[in-house]
């Protein structure tokens, strides 16, 4: 396994990503497993931390497979695998049902972990997201159409750990992917790391706490 845990990916990566510490990013997290990655990166960047509250739309009954993604805001965007949708059949009744559910849990999320805290504000800036891995990577891309439309000048896509398929279709909605660790076959994302317990969402808080919030939108 090529990580020890969350923190040593997190340190792996900032490094890989070291040159684009003069163009003064932003890190952008997908919680909960992308932020202790992403609080060693702009640790070690000298960077803003914020997130993207970013919710899998798992196929009923099969969690961990994905048939989209739905992302915060005014208007959530939903990403739709159409691919997984049509292969098991799911109705457009099902997709909503989730949908409403994950929407839910974003709420929760975003009263939970920011409270007041605006959204930043990223438009002419080089943005950072990072998860944990990506395994269909629907929910990476829906964080990259959401931060599009605030107009930052540059995306970069960073994980310690993909299957290339998923790399080579990021890197059409992503200006750059930085990845440490890719494969043809994949399995899941936690069978790269020794250790890979689920983060709670204090440490979500605490991450957050230690980083200055961005101005305001």
């Amino acid at each position: 396994m090529p990580f020890r845990d969350r923190i040593d990916a997190g340190k792996r990566l900032a490094v890989a990503l070291e040159s684009y510490r003069k163009a003064l990013p932003v890190v952008l997290a997908l919680p909960r497993g992308g932020v202790p990655v992403g609080a060693e990166i702009a640790r070690a960047l000298n960077a803003p931390l914020d997130l993207i509250l970013v919710r899998k739309l798992g196929v009923p009954g099969e969690p961990e497979l994905a048939m989209g993604a739905v992302v915060d805001g005014s208007k959530p965007i939903v990403v739709r695998n159409e691919q997984v949708i049509a292969a098991i059949g799911i109705s457009d009744p099902e997709f909503q049902s989730v949908c409403r559910h994950e929407l839910a849990e974003i709420d929760r999320r975003r009263e939970l972990y920011l409270g007041g805290r605006a959204q930043p504000d990223v438009a002419g800036k080089t943005v950072i997201i990072v998860d944990d891995g990506l395994a269909t990577g629907a929910t990476a891309r829906a964080g990259v159409d959401a931060t599009r439309l605030s107009n930052p000048r540059k995306i970069v896509m960073a994980v310690p750990v993909a299957p290339n398929d998923t790399l080579a279709s990021m890197r059409a909605e992503a200006d750059d992917v930085v990845c440490l660790e890719s494969y043809d076959l994949f399995g899941s994302i936690g069978d790269y790391y020794q250790e890979f317990r689920q983060v709670s969402d204090e440490e979500v808080i605490a991450a957050l706490a230690v980083s200055e919030p961005l101005a305001p939108i």
